[in-house]
């Protein structure tokens, strides 16, 4: 079998999920996560799901072609209505999407988790809300990063379900851990933002339209954590 070549974001994703994992990749696409991981060995058999045709018959494509059919599922479906009670699932990925809409699928799919699955998450953008539903659900963060790639900064979020944890409004919006390493990574994407948000606030400040003030207000409070966050003052944000 040929050895599936993933971009750099997958190989990080790839990279969180346990030998030997009963791996659910929701939102597959081509489906070449789960053909990588078993065409490495690495798992044994896995659940690619999609909620569009073109994707999910993409996913299937890419299954036939490497022979795996015996050993990877691929489903039609919304969300974690991929998975089923018979699959014995220890981990979720759900990458290249929004983080509300992770956040959205993990919700409503509840029902299928059965607690115990590591989920490894690569939402683009919506980090913060994300976080909370974790931490709601308790879920606890256990490894962070922050990659570019194509001019683009992804994350990526690995999270266990360990009973309650809190975080703070800082660790909420930058990530716990993230904010104790401090990566190179992590303070480029930060000191783009700080630039883009410190640029949106002076031009709701000459619009000519009333802006709401709460929209205003939530935009400078962020710029004051970042500023202070590659400033290096780490309590700023709690």
């Amino acid at each position: 079998m040929s050895q599936q070549v993933l971009s750099k974001r997958l190989e990080r994703v790839a990279a969180q999920v346990p030998a030997n994992a009963r791996l659910a990749d929701i939102g597959s696409d081509h489906g070449y996560l789960p053909v990588a991981l078993v065409n490495r060995g690495v798992i044994a058999t896995a659940v690619a799901g999609e909620a569009a045709l073109t994707p999910y018959r993409a996913a299937q494509r890419s299954v036939r072609e490497h022979g795996l059919e015996q050993r990877i599922s691929v489903r039609l479906a919304d969300g974690l209505a991929a998975i089923e009670a018979g699959d014995g699932i220890t981990a979720v990925s759900l990458c290249g999407m929004g983080g509300e809409t992770i956040r959205d699928i993990l919700e409503c799919g509840k029902a299928r988790l059965s607690g115990e699955e590591r989920l490894i998450l690569q939402p683009n953008g919506g980090e913060q809300p994300l976080r909370h539903w974790l931490m709601d659900n308790g879920y606890c963060i256990v490894h962070e990063e922050v990659l570019r790639e194509n001019r683009f900064f992804y994350e990526i979020i690995v999270a266990e379900p360990r009973g309650p944890v809190s975080y703070t409004a800082g660790e909420l919006y930058f990530g716990p851990l993230q904010l104790q390493e401090r990566s190179p990574a992590f303070l480029a994407k930060w000191q783009r933002l700080l630039r883009l948000k410190q640029r949106t606030l002076t031009n709701l400040a000459q619009a000519r339209q009333a802006v709401p003030e709460a929209k205003a207000q939530v935009l400078a409070q962020q710029v004051r954590w970042i500023a202070d966050l590659l400033a290096g003052e780490p309590g700023s944000a709690d």
